[in-house]
């Protein structure tokens, strides 16, 4: 048997700001508490660039380097589109994405 569901990513730096403090802990709230989405995981990358072009990277001479952070929740269409719409005040324009997907629950 399988399901579909919707799959969406979300692009920020680790040192972005949200209403209350650290962008990533916010959406994170926000998908537990609110949406109580299926499941959500945090990538940090080693290196990245947004569209100013700015690359943030790992290295031993910076000490607080701003990462690129990838976050990834999926859920039933009904439950993402919900949470796309209340996020949508809080991530930049172009920084999510979503597709639909199918989940075997075989």
């Amino acid at each position: 048997m399988s399901k579909q569901m919707i799959v969406a990513r979300i692009y920020v730096g680790e040192s972005d700001s949200g209403p209350r403090g650290n962008l990533m802990e916010h959406i994170m709230e926000v998908l537990r508490d609110q949406h109580r989405v299926h499941g959500v995981t945090v990538f940090r990358g080693i290196a990245g660039f947004g569209s100013s072009g700015v690359v943030h990277s790992a290295d031993l001479l910076r000490l607080n380097p701003n990462l690129p952070l990838v976050i990834e929740f999926f859920d039933e269409p009904e439950v993402i589109e919900a949470a796309v719409e209340t996020l949508n005040d809080l991530i930049p324009a172009g920084q999510m994405i979503s597709w639909p997907v199918t989940c075997n629950l075989d």
